[in-house]
């Protein structure tokens, strides 16, 4: 899927996360990431960190890949 801003990302990782039957407090209490940085992120929250959205990506089972547009 191409990411072209906050709430794109947002919905892959909400999507991903329901695929594998997780709940928001689940991955909060095994990754230590607060509920609200969860939601926020999910929701497309421009202020997220990057670093603790990569985290989430990878527990997910997901890859990020940057391409040059054509």
């Amino acid at each position: 899927m191409k990411i072209n801003n906050t709430s794109d990302f947002g919905l892959v990782v909400k999507k991903r996360r329901k695929e594998l039957g997780y709940t928001q407090k689940y991955i909060s209490e095994f990754t230590g990431l607060s509920i609200s940085f969860i939601s926020d992120l999910e929701n497309g929250k421009s202020t997220i960190e990057m670093g603790k959205a990569f985290e989430l990506v990878k527990l997910l089972g997901l890859n990020i890949e940057l391409v040059e547009r054509g």
